[in-house]
């Protein structure tokens, strides 16, 4: 049976005697996938995170990785985890940092070795091995903390904004080294508010606000199969830009140009001959699907939550 690799239901969080952090948060998280949780600062995510890793306990409900309860010894040695605020070891070299991580998870002196090279060659630090933390730059903390996480070869991974303080080329990387996870049947519990990112890589997608789950699916069942097609054309008469509802709705209208909703890219052509033959100059037509971030604002605006 392919159980939930992450399972919540009802799972509720109150600090003091009115402030709820997480408010029956029920969600599952598959086998193998690559999971993104998303919400605006103040909507539940690292509290949902802390109880997963059995790092608080919930005011109500129930959660499960890997079949077990959180914070169980038999689940943790299983998981690895990448916070969005860390204090490394300044004193340690990167070498010496994994191999103290090593040793924490039990891990005999050889493995430990052979890991730690195999990691500090994946994360580009390889020349770095036996530099001190403390003489490392942000992005190179951020990718010996990506190492740490992966040392244990974890069945779950949570990676808390892993792209922090990394340029584009760095970005791509952590990209690529996720899809590698992905195709290991690693699963990844991932939050960042580099939603273009989310968007590239996600297989299914959580928003939260107020602690709650309000969206949950893949990135085609939240944003739906509609197109828009900006349109800009000259000698729009005004039958033709009525007779463009034939094709799709309407969204906005501003000068010459026009965002137009439509089904699919099938239509473009015909949308195209019809303004040419009726006498319109057509200068653009673009087609584009509304983004993740689009959805997000959305969603969080009605919400009242605009403050991310």
């Amino acid at each position: 049976m392919n159980l939930p690799i992450i399972e919540t239901d009802g799972l509720r969080k109150v600090y003091g005697d009115d402030i709820v952090a997480v408010d029956h948060l029920t969600l599952s998280v598959r086998r193998g996938e690559v999971f993104g949780f998303l919400g605006p600062n103040g909507a539940g995510k690292t509290t949902t995170v802390k109880m997963l890793l059995g790092l608080a306990r919930p005011t109500a409900g129930q959660a499960r990785i890997l079949g077990r309860r959180p914070g169980e010894p038999a689940a943790m040695a299983r998981v690895g985890f990448l916070p969005e605020h860390f204090r490394f070891h300044p004193w340690l070299t990167a070498a010496d940092f994994l191999d103290l991580h090593g040793r924490l998870h039990g891990m005999p002196l050889g493995l430990r070795r052979r890991r730690a090279a195999q990691l500090l060659e994946r994360v580009g630090l390889a020349e770095r091995a036996g530099t001190r933390l403390s003489k490392f730059s942000k992005g190179m903390t951020q990718r010996i903390g990506l190492a740490q996480a992966l040392l244990n070869q974890p069945d779950l991974v949570f990676l808390d904004e892993p792209t922090s303080g990394l340029d584009p080329l760095g970005r791509r990387d952590v990209r690529d080294l996720i899809r590698e996870l992905r195709a290991a049947g690693v699963t990844v519990f991932l939050n960042s508010h580099f939603l273009g990112e989310v968007e590239a890589i996600c297989d299914r997608v959580a928003i939260i606000t107020r602690g709650r789950v309000a969206r949950i699916g893949s990135l085609d069942e939240l944003i739906g199969p509609t197109l828009e097609v900006e349109l800009r054309a000259a000698g729009l008469a005004p039958e033709l830009r009525a007779g463009l509802a034939q094709w799709g709705r309407v969204v906005s209208t501003e000068g010459e140009q026009i965002i137009l909703a439509v089904e699919s890219e099938e239509a473009l052509p015909a949308i195209a001959d019809w303004l040419v033959h009726g006498g319109a100059r057509l200068h653009t037509l673009a087609p584009r699907r509304p983004s993740l971030e689009e959805l997000f604002v959305q969603i969080v605006g009605a919400d009242g939550r605009g403050d991310t």
